[in-house]
């Protein structure tokens, strides 16, 4: 038995659902208005929505009478344009959430591999479905890289793993050529492999969607609401296997998809200003951000993502001091592997990054 899978959990044991972005909860608890919060809890493009997607949603407005396509197929097919793949092995879901839970729903593994730290929905997903848990630990000293040998390894058994690219909270990321030849071995060990890109698209380049045709279990999950600031709004969608997409439409609820996020998500992927402008802004930010850090001596781990993982000995004393003054950071204790110790901090605009640095070396 490998060390991976002697962190054996039940399905019934689950982390705690605490997630960033309650900024409606911080102002009842602060009295600080919704809007004069700065929110570095939830990792969300500082932008905020693309003009093209309020002037489709003014647009758009009248459809709401009617029902939305079922199963999004219109939007599948754009999508599919947009990544360059066939647009018949899209599904779209309400945020990649509800696609995390329907797969193991609809595959019920009997014991799944999963990070640890990562995002905790995999865990109450994979726990819903009765299945054991596997607990891959990422090592602090190691910078909480994953090893694809060791992550290849611990499938063995396992007939679900599931990898969050880049990994979130660490912001770590595996190179493309890493997480195929996991797949490849997903393959060889008969395990479905799920690969969440929910921030892929901070990074363009490293997606392996385009690789799902040429695997029989790779699955990768990718969202919108990130880059495209439409958490509200829920839209996301994943890359299937043809022989298990039928399955899983035949399980899935029809109008997870509203009219008003359709069209968003349509106008988005079409904006490619936005999306050059986000590229400029995020590596512009990341610079100011990290020698910010080092020079306040802040521990932060490399990240390729929108955002860092901080290790602070004052942590709580520092969220505490934060959230009082309007700015919410995402308290990372909760994380399995993780400790009062960590903190993550999106990536925003200058003038909140400068905001949030002066409040931190403060605390």
């Amino acid at each position: 038995m490998t060390p991976e899978q002697a962190y054996l959990t039940m399905a019934d044991t689950v982390s705690a659902r605490e997630h960033g972005g309650n900024v409606y909860r911080a102002s009842q608890e602060t009295g600080i208005p919704v809007n004069d919060i700065m929110d570095f809890s939830a990792s969300i493009n500082p932008l905020g929505v693309p003009a093209s997607v309020v002037t489709a949603i003014q647009e758009n407005i009248r459809l709401l009478p009617h029902y939305p396509e079922p199963q999004a197929e219109q939007l599948s097919e754009r999508l599919g344009r947009h990544l360059q793949i066939d647009g018949r092995t899209i599904l779209c879901g309400n945020g990649s959430t509800e696609l995390i839970y329907l797969l193991p729903r609809t595959l019920r593994p009997r014991r799944a591999l999963i990070p640890a730290p990562t995002f905790s929905e995999y865990n109450r997903a994979c726990a819903l479905a009765e299945a054991c848990i596997v607990e891959f630990p990422l090592s602090c000293e190691r910078g909480f890289e994953i090893d694809p040998d060791r992550f290849i390894a611990a499938m063995d058994g396992c007939d679900m793993a599931f990898l969050c690219n880049p990994n979130n909270p660490t912001g770590r990321l595996l190179n493309r050529d890493a997480v195929l030849r996991i797949a490849k071995a997903a393959d060889r060990l008969s395990c479905w492999l799920v690969v969440d890109e929910a921030f892929i698209d901070f990074i363009p380049g490293h997606s392996v969607a385009d690789a799902v045709s040429a695997h029989t279990r790779l699955i990768v999950l990718r969202s919108l609401t990130k880059f495209y600031a439409l958490s509200g709004l829920r839209i996301g969608f994943g890359v299937f296997p043809q022989a298990l997409l039928h399955n899983l439409r035949d399980r899935k609820e029809p109008w997870t998809v509203n009219s008003l996020a359709l069209c968003a998500a349509t106008a988005a992927i079409q904006d490619e200003r936005f999306q050059e402008a986000t590229h400029v802004l995020i590596a512009e930010e990341k610079a100011y951000l990290e020698n910010a850090l080092s020079t306040a001596g802040i521990a932060y781990f490399p990240s390729a993502a929108n955002y860092y993982l901080l290790q602070m000995d004052r942590a709580q004393e520092a969220l505490a001091s934060l959230r009082a003054k309007g700015i919410l950071v995402r308290d990372c204790s909760n994380f399995p592997g993780l400790d009062s110790t960590y903190l993550r901090i999106a990536v925003r605009r200058r003038t909140e990054n400068e905001a949030l640095l002066r409040e931190l070396t403060a605390s």
